[in-house]
C-alpha cells in the first residue's frame, strides 16, 4: 500500500515540479528545454512564460473582491467562485481558488515556481546575442516572480514548500515528499530572494509603451516592504491561535508563538527605502488637472484625484502607481469586464444597455466606512452625534443647494448619504447621488442615479443590478462611453490594474511606525507626516486636528496613543485603497476577521420597492460565519494522501 501511495505521488507531484510546460515558448517543431535557452530571443519567450502566471488582480472571479465584505452579487448573477467561499462553501474535496494545484479558479503557482527555477538554472551559461546586463535584469525579473509566487501562496496556506531548486528526475522519495516550512522561515527565503533581485532592476523602465507591467527596483522595494508588515501583522508575529500546528513528522512549530517586535522595526526600514527610492523614480501623488472644455468645482477636482489614481491609464500623468499589472489588459476577467460589472445604467435614455451591468455591489457597511466631511468615522464625530445624523441616518432627507455637486439638488436619500468626506463620492454612488464622466464633464451637469424598482439605474432588467443600492464607481474610468441610440454596447477605456499605488505605501510606512514606534515615532520616522499626506489629497485635515477639533470628547486625543492611532491607520487603509481588492487580506493580516465578518450581516437597501420611504428600508442579504480555520485556505484531500508528509490547515 505504501508503495502504492509513493509511485501515485511520484507522478503527481513530480510532474508538477519536473516536467516541463515550454511549448508555448519555443518553435513548434522543438520539444527540448535545451533550445528554449540556445539564444536571446528564445531565452526571452521563456522569460515572459514566467511572467505569464502572475495573477490577474483584476479578476473578480480568481481575486478576493467577492469572499469578504466589501462587494456583493445579487442571487440572480452567475456568481463567482470566491463567492461560495463568502457562504461558507469551501471545502478540502475540490477546494475554490486553489492556487496550489491550478485549479478551480487558481492558477498553478508551483509550477510557475518550476519554470523560474528552470530558467535560473539555465541562465548559468552563454546565451548567443544576449549582453551581460541584460541576462543581470531578466535574472532579477525571474527571482522577484519566484518570490512573488511564493508570497502569494504564503498569504493564502500560511506555511508552503519552499522550492529553492527543481528536483532531478533521479530525486529519492524522501526528496520528493516535500514538506511544509514554518511561516518565519517562508518570510525570510521570500525576502532574500527579492533582496538578490533589487540591485539589478531598472530604476524606471526605458520604453513605458513596450516594457510597463516588468518588474523595476521600485516595484521590488514595495513588494518588500508589504512582504515584511505582513511578517510583523498578527496573523504572522506571535498567533497563538496555531499553537498546536506543528509538523507532524517532527513536531516543528508553523506559527512563531512569540511576539517579535524587531519584525516592525525592519518593516519600517523597508517602507521608508521603497518610498525613497519611488520618489527618486518619480513617483508621486496623483492630482487631477481638468481637460479641454471640462467645468469642475473643487470638490469633484478631489473626487477625480481619488478615482483617476486607480483610473487614468497615462502614465506620464498618473505617476502614482507603481506597479501596474498589464495582465489585468486582456480580453476576459481583466478591467473591461470589472468596469462593465461596476456601471451602472446612468443614461436613462439608454436603460436598455447590458454592457453596463450594474451588479458589483457594495454592502451597506462600506458605506457608513468612509468619515463624514470632517474627516472622523460617522459614529466617533460629535457633530453626527449632537444632531442626530448618525441615530438616524436611516431616514431620508431632501437634498439642498449646498449638496448639489454630490446629491441631485431636490432629490430625497438617506442622511447617510449627506456631508461625507469626498472619497465616498469618488468610490460610491446611489440613488439620488452623482455621476461625473462617461460622456457628462461638467460638475454642474452630471449624470442623476435614479435606483429604485423601474428606474433606470435600478432593478429592471434580470441580474443586472445593484443588490445593495450602491454602485462602485471609483473602478469605472471616466471616459468610458455608452454607445448606440438605446445603449447597446459599452466602449471601454482599460487600464493596468494598480496593485501598488504610492499612497499604499506611505500609509503601511505610518502603520509601521505606529507599531515599532508609537505615534510619537522616532528619528526621521514620522507616523503623522505620511497618512496626513494621503488625506491632504483627500481634501482632509490631518489626524490630529481632525480628531481634536471634529471627533467626540472622550475620543479627542485618540491619535497620540498608539492603539487609538491604530485603529486610524487601519481605516484610513480600508478607505483610501476601498474596492481595489486589498481589504480581505489587510482584515486577515490584523487578524480582525471574526470581529468583522463572523455573524456580521451584508445589508442593503430594500431594492425592490419603488417608493422613498419603502426603499431606504435596510434589508439584510447574507450574515457570514467566519471561524479561525477560514484564515488559511485548505489544501486539497488528494494532495495529502499522496504525500504523507504534508499537514492540513487547522480546522479542514
Amino acid at each position: 500500500m505504501k508503495d502504492r501511495i509513493i509511485k501515485c505521488f511520484l507522478v503527481g507531484w513530480m510532474g508538477i515540479f519536473n516536467a516541463c510546460n515550454y511549448l508555448d515558448v519555443v518553435p513548434d517543431n522543438i520539444a527540448t528545454i535545451d533550445n528554449a535557452f540556445t539564444n536571446r530571443t528564445m531565452a526571452e519567450k521563456f522569460l515572459f512564460t514566467c511572467y505569464s502566471y502572475m495573477p490577474n488582480h483584476a479578476d473578480y472571479s480568481s481575486q478576493a473582491f467577492l469572499i469578504g465584505d466589501e462587494f456583493w452579487l445579487n442571487e440572480e448573477y452567475p456568481s463567482a467562485l470566491f463567492t461560495n467561499i463568502a457562504r461558507g462553501n469551501q471545502g478540502v474535496v475540490s477546494p475554490y481558488m486553489n492556487y496550489w494545484d491550478g485549479l478551480n479558479g487558481g492558477i498553478k503557482l508551483f509550477v510557475a515556481i518550476r519554470d523560474c527555477n528552470t530558467f535560473l538554472e539555465r541562465m548559468n551559461g552563454d546565451i548567443p546575442g544576449l549582453y551581460e546586463w541584460e541576462k543581470k535584469r531578466w535574472v532579477a525579473e525571474v527571482k522577484f516572480l519566484k518570490a512573488y509566487y511564493h508570497y502569494w501562496l504564503l498569504r493564502m496556506y500560511g506555511p508552503i514548500p519552499l522550492i529553492r531548486e527543481n528536483l532531478p528526475v533521479s530525486a529519492d522519495v524522501e526528496e520528493v515528499l516535500v514538506q511544509r516550512e514554518p511561516v518565519d522561515a517562508c518570510f525570510d527565503y521570500i525576502v532574500s530572494l527579492l533582496d538578490e533581485a533589487a540591485p539589478d532592476l531598472p530604476l524606471v523602465l526605458d520604453n513605458i509603451a513596450t516594457e510597463m507591467g516588468r518588474i523595476t527596483q521600485p516595484i521590488a522595494l514595495a513588494v518588500i516592504a508589504k512582504v515584511l508588515v505582513e511578517s510583523a501583522s498578527p496573523l504572522f508575529n506571535g498567533n497563538t491561535d496555531y499553537a498546536n500546528f506543528k509538523r507532524k513528522k517532527d513536531g516543528v512549530q508553523y506559527f512563531n508563538q512569540m511576539y517579535d517586535h524587531s519584525k516592525w522595526e525592519k518593516a519600517v526600514a523597508a517602507c521608508r527605502n521603497a518610498i525613497d527610492t519611488c520618489h527618486t523614480a518619480g513617483f508621486a501623488l496623483y492630482h487631477y488637472e481638468l481637460g479641454f472644455g471640462e467645468k469642475l468645482v473643487p470638490e469633484t477636482v478631489i473626487e477625480m484625484s481619488i478615482r483617476n489614481s486607480v483610473t487614468e491609464n497615462n502614465y506620464t500623468i498618473n505617476q502614482e502607481v507603481v506597479w501596474k499589472n498589464t495582465n489585468s489588459l486582456s480580453s476576459s476577467g481583466g478591467v473591461n469586464n470589472i468596469e462593465g460589472l461596476a456601471t451602472p445604467r446612468v443614461d436613462p435614455d439608454k436603460y436598455g444597455n447590458q454592457g453596463t451591468r450594474s451588479v458589483l455591489a457594495p454592502p451597506l457597511k462600506i458605506a457608513e466606512m468612509f468619515y463624514t466631511a470632517n474627516g472622523v468615522p460617522i459614529d466617533e464625530d460629535r457633530e453626527w452625534e449632537s444632531s442626530r445624523k448618525y441615530a438616524e441616518r436611516y431616514k431620508i432627507k431632501n437634498a439642498t443647494e449646498k449638496d448639489k455637486y454630490q446629491v441631485k439638488e431636490g432629490k430625497q436619500t438617506a442622511i447617510l448619504n449627506f456631508d461625507r468626506e469626498i472619497r465616498f463620492y469618488a468610490n460610491l454612488s446611489f440613488d439620488g447621488g452623482l455621476w461625473f464622466g462617461l460622456g457628462r464633464f461638467d460638475s454642474d451637469n452630471q449624470w442623476v442615479m435614479n435606483a429604485k424598482l423601474g428606474e433606470h439605474a435600478g432593478k429592471i432588467i434580470r441580474a443586472l443590478y445593484s443588490c445593495t443600492g450602491y454602485f462602485c464607481k471609483k473602478l469605472v474610468g471616466y471616459r468610458n462611453v455608452i454607445v448606440g441610440e438605446t445603449g447597446t454596447g459599452y466602449t471601454v477605456v482599460g487600464y493596468a490594474w494598480p496593485v501598488i499605488r504610492l499612497a499604499d505605501l506611505y500609509l503601511l510606512y505610518s502603520e509601521a511606525i505606529n507599531e515599532a514606534y508609537g505615534p510619537e515615532g522616532a528619528e526621521d520616522h514620522d507616523p503623522y507626516f505620511w497618512i496626513d499626506e494621503v488625506r491632504k489629497r483627500a481634501g482632509l485635515e490631518g489626524v490630529v486636528n481632525s480628531w481634536d477639533k471634529y471627533a467626540k470628547e472622550a475620543l479627542r486625543t485618540k491619535p497620540t496613543t498608539r492603539e487609538g492611532f491604530r485603529d486610524i491607520i487601519q481605516r484610513e487603509r480600508l478607505i483610501e485603497l476601498a474596492n481595489e481588492g486589498h481589504r480581505y487580506w489587510e482584515i486577515r493580516r490584523w487578524k480582525r476577521a471574526k470581529e468583522l465578518w463572523h455573524n456580521q450581516p451584508i445589508q442593503g437597501w430594500d431594492i425592490d420597492q419603488n417608493e422613498t420611504n419603502a426603499y431606504y428600508r435596510v434589508r439584510t442579504l447574507f450574515t457570514p460565519q467566519f471561524t479561525t480555520k477560514n484564515y488559511f485556505w485548505p489544501i486539497r484531500e488528494h494532495n495529502l494522501t499522496v504525500n504523507p508528509y504534508l499537514d492540513q490547515n487547522t480546522g479542514w
